[in-house]
C-alpha cells in the first residue's frame, strides 16, 4: 500500500494501556560520538549519495491525553523511532523494518501475527544540507545536493505487545510537551504539535 502524502482520515488511537510492554535485547549504537556519525555520513554519501531516513510519530493516547512513543537514551537524549534506509529500499518497507526491530516483541508468534504499524501519511520532510548535525524543515535554495533527507510519517499500532530495548526508555509523552520546547527535545521533535496539526 503506497504512503498518503496528505490525510484528512481519522486516526483512532488506543490508550496505552492496551498495549504489553517487555524488555528486549541491547540496542547497538551505531555511532559513538556526533563527529563520528558524520564521518560516517560522509563516507556514506562518497558511496551512495543522499542519506534518506524515515522515522515514525507513533501516537496513543494516555487518560484521554494524545502522546507521541519515543526512546530515550542515556535519560536525556529523546529520539523517534526509525532509522537510514539501504539504498535500494522504499521508505514504507524501511519504515517499518526499523520498527519491527526497535520496538517488536522479538517472537515467532509475534512475527507471524501482523501487520503491526499503521503508516498513515507523510507529516514532514527535513534536510541536512552539509556534514554536521543541523536538519531543516525545508530544502535551503543554496543547497544543490542536500546530505541527508528524513522523513516523518503518522504511524498508529493495533493492540500488541511492544518491545523496548534494555539500554532505552520507551516514553508516552504528551503532545503539547513538545510545543515550543527545542531547548529539551530539539526542533524536530519539537516541531510535533506543527505537523500534526495540518
Amino acid at each position: 500500500m503506497p504512503i498518503k502524502h496528505h490525510s484528512a482520515e481519522k486516526v483512532d488511537l488506543l490508550p496505552v494501556h492496551k498495549f504489553s510492554f517487555h524488555n528486549t535485547t541491547t540496542q547497538p549504537e551505531e555511532d559513538s560520538s556526533v563527529a563520528e556519525r558524520m564521518r560516517r555520513l560522509q563516507d556514506q554519501y562518497d558511496e551512495t549519495g543522499m542519506r534518506r531516513s524515515v522515522d515514525a510519530v507513533i501516537l496513543v493516547h494516555d487518560h484521554g491525553v494524545p502522546c507521541v512513543l519515543t526512546t530515550q537514551i542515556a535519560n536525556d537524549f529523546f529520539k523517534l523511532p526509525g532509522g537510514y534506509l539501504d539504498p535500494s529500499e522504499d521508505e514504507e518497507t524501511g519504515l517499518i523494518r526499523h520498527l519491527d526491530d526497535l520496538l517488536g516483541a522479538g517472537t515467532k508468534q509475534w512475527r507471524a501475527e501482523g501487520p503491526h504499524w499503521n503508516i498513515h501519511c507523510l507529516l514532514a520532510v527535513w534536510y541536512r544540507p552539509n556534514f554536521d548535525g543541523f536538519f531543516y524543515p525545508y530544502k535551503p535554495a543554496h543547497v544543490s545536493q542536500p546530505k541527508e533527507c528524513k522523513k516523518i510519517y503518522l504511524v498508529t499500532m493495533p493492540e500488541q505487545m511492544v518491545g523496548v530495548p534494555l539500554n532505552m526508555k520507551l516514553l508516552a509523552i504528551p503532545i503539547h510537551e513538545f510545543y515550543d520546547n527545542t531547548q529539551r527535545y530539539g526542533p524536530q521533535l519539537s516541531a510535533i504539535p506543527h505537523m500534526l496539526s495540518r
